[in-house]
């Protein structure tokens, strides 16, 4: 019922229904299409390619603004790490509503100090942003929304790119640490409607250890997502979706399917590939543990069930059934 509730919200519906009204093909160097995490775009007459993304959780940000900030920046970092791209540089695009109010001058102060140690941190310099300020309707501020734009480098398109998709027998590794935050989760306010606890912590070191991890070892993944709305449930289910293959999870608690802890990915890999992974995270001090397998028609996490085409459906057909 989480995942359904989450697949239903035009939120994490997929999007299919905006971006398919536009050229999608960039002069037929689009190699790796909208929906999928970040894009990638080749540059034309090369063999290089541009991988691009923009990430920012409100929500976290007026919960917590310096690591609302911080976790803004990390995400893009790893949805570029995702497709195999080395992150290169970034541009902000800072919304929040009327700075002459200290709360609102607050979120926007930690927000860019948060924004700064991460991008610092994980070399990813600001090359570009603009601000926008007193975003309000009758006195109501919008959410504290730092978006962060972000551009990464495939030198060798060839040889760099990540964009496999799960398929029957492949394994399902989670990189990176779990403790179950459920504070501010996507849980919390899609299905309950409430806005409790803190944002998760954004540990910067951790991030950049996992991400340098995922590039070195691009040749052992088949497809990778990394793990944030929606957690491993919403991560699982979308690769799954993605590759027309069903997915079953060990895993059958709420904290464990739908904490937001970052610095986390979902790979999916053969069964020598995933043997390889764990001696390589263990020589690289990267936390790995396997958490299910893609198989069969069906969506299982634990003991609940449901089949791939119901809840493929209900993904695919929300957010125009909302829009419209």
């Amino acid at each position: 019922d989480g995942l359904k509730a989450l697949i239903a919200s035009p939120n994490y519906a997929a999007k299919q229904w905006v971006y398919e009204q536009y050229d999608q093909m960039v002069m037929a160097d689009t190699v790796r299409a909208p929906g999928l995490g970040a894009g990638v775009v080749r540059v034309h007459g090369t063999t290089k390619a541009i991988a691009f993304t923009s990430d920012v959780t409100p929500r976290y940000v007026k919960a917590n603004p310096v690591e609302g900030g911080k976790q803004a920046v990390a995400e893009a970092w790893r949805n570029l790490t995702a497709v195999g791209a080395m992150p290169l540089a970034t541009t902000d695009n800072l919304n929040f509503g009327n700075p002459e109010k200290p709360e609102i001058m607050g979120q926007f102060v930690g927000a860019v100090k948060g924004i700064g140690q991460a991008v610092e941190l994980l070399n990813m310099p600001i090359v570009s942003g603009n601000v926008s300020l007193y975003n309000e309707t009758d006195g109501e501020g919008i959410l504290p929304t730092p978006t962060i734009g972000a551009i990464g480098l495939l030198a060798d398109l060839e040889a760099d790119l990540i964009a496999g998709t799960a398929r029957d027998g492949h394994v399902a590794m989670l990189i990176g640490e779990t403790t179950g935050h459920l504070g501010q989760s996507a849980l919390l306010a899609e299905v309950f409607n409430r806005e409790d606890g803190d944002a998760p912590r954004v540990d910067l070191m951790a991030e950049k250890r996992n991400g340098d991890f995922i590039r070195a070892n691009r040749a052992l993944i088949k497809a990778c997502t990394d793990l944030s709305d929606g957690g491993l449930a919403l991560a699982a289910f979308e690769m799954a979706e993605a590759g027309g293959v069903g997915v079953h999870l060990d895993a059958g608690d709420t904290p464990t399917l739908f904490g937001e802890d970052q610095a986390r990915y979902l790979v999916a890999c053969n069964f020598d590939e995933a043997e390889a992974l764990m001696v390589e995270a263990g020589k690289a001090g990267v936390p790995i543990e396997t958490v299910g397998r893609f198989t069969g028609e069906g969506v299982r996490f634990g003991t609940a069930h449901a089949p791939l085409d119901e809840l493929a459906d209900i993904y695919r057909s929300s957010f125009e059934a909302k829009a419209t």
